[in-house]
């Protein structure tokens, strides 16, 4: 999934205007986002960069805690997109993303990804512990639609 993961600038949660600061100041507000998720971020560099980008690098310890990270940091006020330069340990089948418009629920994410709504707990639990309550999303959020093997309706 190497690239540009694009970001609403203007969506996402606020940390006290992250990208005023200094760099390290600014790094160190992302890391601590991370943290608080309790996203295991060993073997991974977050760092800021001046177009409000954010670069993460290194090696995840699996597909899953990069996607996570990649979307800890992205969902802040501030961050127009990020930089995925990292690999992963264990590897796994790549989510997609997916921005949040108005009028969205998870249910009919659901839809249009797997061609029902029964799973969106799927897209719940793959957004843990970023997401805290399914009904809780909103618009520019960007969530990941984890690849399943199966679809049933």
């Amino acid at each position: 999934m190497f690239g540009m993961i694009p970001f609403v600038k203007a969506a996402g949660k606020g940390l006290g205007k992250i990208f005023g600061k200094d760099k390290k100041e600014s790094e160190d507000a992302l890391k601590k986002e991370v943290d608080e998720f309790g996203l295991d971020t060993s073997g991974v560099d977050i760092s800021v960069n001046d177009d409000g980008t954010v670069q993460v690098s290194g090696e995840a310890i699996s597909q899953e805690m990069k996607e996570k990270i990649i979307l800890a940091v992205g969902n802040v006020e501030g961050v127009g997109g990020v930089k995925d330069e990292s690999t992963a340990k264990v590897g796994g089948r790549e989510s997609q993303f997916h921005t949040v418009v108005s009028g969205d629920t998870l249910s009919a994410i659901s839809k249009k990804y797997y061609g029902t709504w029964r799973l969106y707990p799927e897209i719940f639990e793959a957004n843990k512990p970023m997401l805290s309550d399914p009904d809780k999303i909103y618009p520019g959020q960007v969530l990941r639609i984890p690849a399943i093997s199966t679809a049933t309706s």
